[in-house]
């Protein structure tokens, strides 16, 4: 007599282990993008085009086939980053890529913390956060995300007092696009303050580069 008890029992087993295995699987495609090429179809295709798009250089609609037109563009942002143009994106492209650009979702979070942190600032006021954002996630000294810079703890007023959360409108999404395309009006600045409100002798020590509306910005 087969044992109903026991079939169900190896039925769990083998479920469990199959989400156990696939979980990190999963985890390490998320943080480890796939080397693409031309003639690659995969689902990190999109992300490669967008990021690209971001930067200027991919001009044509996001799909999830890398052709002629993603290999010259992804050359030509090798060449200005000083990787060999071979048009694949492999570990070292990845790696810079993401340090100068953003996803879709990154660039809603970026849109977030500028409208959370300045949207009563005039439009270089609001690029200016969005440029710091963008220079931490370049530097060393700071988390290699978006979301890890922007979450990290007591970096941003805005993410601590939960107006983080407020839907941001056209400009800052605008404002976000300036600060991945390179725009910095603040002469690299990593930190900025307000200086009616600061309060912290360690943020008036920094080397201050430029004062925009209500903000000092500072390395």
């Amino acid at each position: 007599m087969i044992n109903i008890n026991f079939i169900k029992y190896s039925m769990a087993i083998v479920l469990v282990f199959m989400i156990a295995c696939s979980v990190p699987l999963n985890a390490a495609h998320a943080a480890s993008p796939a080397t693409l090429k031309v003639g690659s179809r995969s689902p990190d295709v999109p992300d490669l085009q967008y990021r690209l798009k971001t930067l200027g250089y991919f001009k044509e609609d996001v799909t999830v086939y890398f052709g002629t037109t993603t290999l010259q563009s992804l050359k030509r942002f090798q060449l200005d980053y000083g990787l060999a143009a071979d048009g694949i994106a492999g570990e070292r492209t990845w790696e810079t890529l993401k340090k100068v650009s953003v996803n879709k979702a990154e660039l809603d979070m970026l849109a977030k913390i500028i409208y959370a942190e300045a949207r009563g600032e005039s439009y270089k006021g609001q690029v200016a956060v969005g440029a710091v954002v963008m220079n931490r996630l370049a530097s060393s000294s700071f988390p290699d995300t978006i979301k890890d810079v922007i979450e990290e703890p007591r970096a941003f007023t805005a993410v601590d007092d939960g107006q983080y959360s407020l839907k941001p409108d056209k400009t800052a999404y605008l404002a976000a696009q300036d600060a991945v395309h390179g725009y910095d009006p603040t002469g690299d600045a990593l930190y900025y303050f307000n200086p009616d409100t600061a309060t912290s002798k360690w943020i008036w020590s920094r080397k201050q580069t430029v004062k925009i509306d209500k903000h000092i910005f500072a390395v």
